[in-house]
């Protein structure tokens, strides 16, 4: 039997084919080749359209089928994951009403601060763990203040990966987890934040249906099968967020472990056992793909916007053209810890969190016309994202997280030596990479979902580990370029 497992992504659509018995992943696929289009009307904003994703999602599961001779009717389960915090409306019909807006959208920034003064610091951050402030709640009051014609038109409200569950399934349904990473969730009451949608004048009827994140939430019906190519009537029986996915596809579900990406967002995210919030809401509480009321499990997600969409623009306008990463990689080994002072923040990709949502732009400090060269560039620009997981991850250790391990995939920035050289020695944290990605843990995922693996721990337990970044106590190299860094940071700032 085998396990299909979905990665809905700003950039592309990632499909992973994961066999049950062994956890081997037997087949993987991303469409498309170039990244996906993000719509941006006005400075800040961020959608794209859902119609696009479905298209995607059709095609890459076409792709990865071709990889393999089995008949469709061997998939056991599906399972999804999604990026996060995204806004899709639909009617009665379940037409899409506007384009998502997406994770990184700030428009509703302002609307979020409102609500948090309005409701109350205190009772915002003891029932949601955080401010209302630019998640998907905010982005609906956004289209209900600007957009009333098409608000009067929606039937249900839906996160990226509940759209794509409903194209597959024909059914409009959402978790607890999802809920909670919209701040839709109130973690006192255990129950849908009334009062948040009291306060914007939200129908509570808006929400789907909710179920479990490991339970049966439909099954392909007959326009998705010829669509894709699946068999209709395969389960859909997990999703989650691609944050709280890729921590259990790395094995990350027990209290004071943490995963890392680096896409087109850097995020760490750590578990506790306890609810959890920053007074400045700088990181993010929300519940993980294990937590029940009676054993919270809670997942603190500290996320920095401007990450891999900054090297990628980097690499699309400075590199020479038809150069992969790799050689990008190769060419800065050369250039010293620091970047003989060249220094790039990459906080360019709209409000971050980690800054109370200030949205203050990439900077380039330093630039010497006689001393600085591309491949400067190259190592100044991965330095920057790695000194922007440092500074958030000190306010992340507030909340009591001291790990001994970092485990992080193997297809996104922690491929990178300097990269992951920088965090590991700054952090004074070992780094696992291990050989797994956020399509295949939600293959997994609807293993649990599905009953054929019984725990966790039997999901996870064919997860190898491909290499290791250990801290050099004896390099302060690194430590000297970070204070630079963070210098200019405060500077900016100000």
């Amino acid at each position: 039997m085998y396990l299909l497992g979905y990665d809905l992504g700003s950039s592309s659509i990632k499909a992973a084919l994961v066999k049950a018995d062994t956890g081997k992943t037997v087949a993987m696929a991303q469409y498309p080749e170039t990244e996906m289009e993000i719509i941006a009307k006005e400075p800040g904003w961020a959608e794209q359209d859902p119609e696009i994703w479905w298209h995607n999602v059709c095609q890459v599961t076409k792709k990865l089928l071709t990889q393999v001779d089995i008949q469709t009717s061997q998939i056991q389960s599906i399972g999804i994951a999604y990026q996060m915090h995204g806004l899709v409306l639909i009617d009665k019909n379940q037409q899409v009403l506007r384009p998502s807006i997406i994770w990184c959208d700030s428009r509703a920034v302002e609307i979020g601060q409102q609500a948090f003064q309005d409701v109350g610091n205190e009772k915002c951050l003891r029932h949601l763990l955080n401010s209302p402030g630019n998640f998907t709640a905010s982005k609906l009051k956004w289209v209900q203040e600007n957009e009333p014609d098409i608000y009067r038109q929606i039937d249900k409200i839906l996160l990226p990966g509940d759209y794509l569950a409903m194209r597959l399934t024909g059914k409009a349904v959402t978790t607890v987890s999802g809920l909670s990473e919209g701040i839709f969730w109130d973690f006192s009451e255990n129950k849908i934040a009334d009062f948040l949608l009291d306060y914007y004048k939200i129908d509570k009827d808006l929400i789907p249906k909710i179920k479990e994140t490991f339970s049966e939430q439909g099954r392909i019906h007959d326009a998705a099968a010829i669509a894709t190519g699946l068999t209709t009537g395969t389960p859909v029986t997990y999703r989650a967020g691609d944050q709280p996915n890729n921590a259990f596809s790395l094995g990350v579900v027990h209290p004071n472990e943490v995963a890392a990406t680096g896409g087109t967002s850097g995020v760490i995210y750590g578990v506790v056992d306890r609810p959890a919030y920053d007074p400045q809401s700088r990181i993010n509480g929300f519940a993980h793909v294990n937590h029940l009321p009676e054993d919270p499990r809670l997942g603190l997600l500290l996320c920095i916007n401007g990450a891999g969409i900054q090297y990628a623009w980097l690499k699309k306008q400075m590199a020479d053209p038809g150069i992969s990463y790799t050689e990008m990689e190769t060419m800065m080994e050369p250039i010293p810890i620091g970047a003989d002072g060249l220094r790039i923040i990459p906080f360019g990709n709209g409000a971050e969190r980690i800054l109370t949502n200030k949205n203050p732009g990439a900077q380039i400090n330093n630039l010497q016309f006689n001393r600085h060269t591309q491949a400067h560039f190259f190592r100044a620009a991965l330095e920057g994202i790695a000194f922007s997981f440092v500074y958030g991850f000190k306010v992340l250790k507030k909340s009591g997280l001291q790990p001994a391990v970092i485990k992080v995939g193997n297809d996104n920035l922690f491929q990178s030596k300097i990269f992951s050289e920088t965090i590991a020695n700054l952090l004074g944290c070992k780094i696992e990479v291990v050989k797994t990605n956020g399509a295949a843990g939600a293959a997994k995922g609807s293993g649990i979902g599905s009953g054929f693996y019984k725990n966790f721990a039997e999901a996870v337990s064919k997860n190898e580990i491909e290499k290791q970044y250990h801290p050099n106590p004896s390099e302060d190299s690194y430590q000297t370029a970070y204070e630079a860094w963070e210098k200019d940071l405060e500077k900016l700032l100000l």
